[in-house]
């Protein structure tokens, strides 16, 4: 059975301004972002971890080398990038919403098959490239116990899948910046949520 810490990454500098979508956009962290990072290694202190994977986007790969304590030993994999959100990246809610209110209204009820920001992914091509990964790392790290840092849409977006929700339902799951959510992944792939958004 593979044990798994998932981390979302601290504060940026666009979740501080009115929570802009970073999307895929790589946005550094503030210093509340860093000091976040550090209260997640106090949170993780005293769990060993046989291998740590991250996104390679710099907000989640920094704060995996402060949440880890061991910064030359990360490894980072594509698949864990957070979700493209097209045209919405960089933009608050609030603004793309009065821009093109029908394609909101569309994403909300079938994330699924609907392309977020109208050029970004679905929620089912996000699902399918961090299963791949999971599976992978499954097998490969099989009664394991690993770190894997990433972001809000594909932590959410992935264990709503495996929780057996409908994508729709992934903004119910909530994952603040730098909280910690552990589950398992047994032989046969079957998720067990132990804990979630733990500070």
């Amino acid at each position: 059975m593979l044990t798994v810490y998932l981390l979302r990454h601290g504060e940026t500098f666009w979740n501080a301004d009115g929570n802009r979508y970073c999307g895929a956009t790589d946005i550094g962290l503030t210093d509340k972002g860093i000091q976040q990072a550090h209260g997640a290694a106090a949170l993780l202190k005293g769990v060993s971890f046989d291998v740590l994977y991250s996104s390679p986007l710099q907000r989640a790969f920094r704060t995996a080398q402060i949440a880890s304590g061991n910064p030359e030993a990360i490894v980072t994999d594509e698949r864990l990038t957070e979700a493209s959100f097209g045209d919405w990246e960089g933009k608050t809610r609030e603004e793309f919403i009065a821009e093109k209110p029908d394609l909101w209204d569309a994403w909300c009820a079938s994330p699924d098959q609907t392309r977020a920001g109208g050029c970004g992914e679905t929620g089912l091509e996000v699902v399918n490239r961090v299963d791949d990964f999971f599976r992978e790392i499954r097998q490969k790290h099989d009664s394991q116990t690993i770190l894997v840092v990433a972001h809000n849409a594909v932590n959410r977006f992935y264990m709503t899948w495996k929780l057996g929700m409908p994508l729709k339902n992934y903004r119910k799951l909530i994952q603040d910046n730098s909280t910690v959510t552990v589950f398992t992944l047994d032989d046969e792939g079957e998720f067990s949520l132990l804990k979630l958004n733990c500070r």
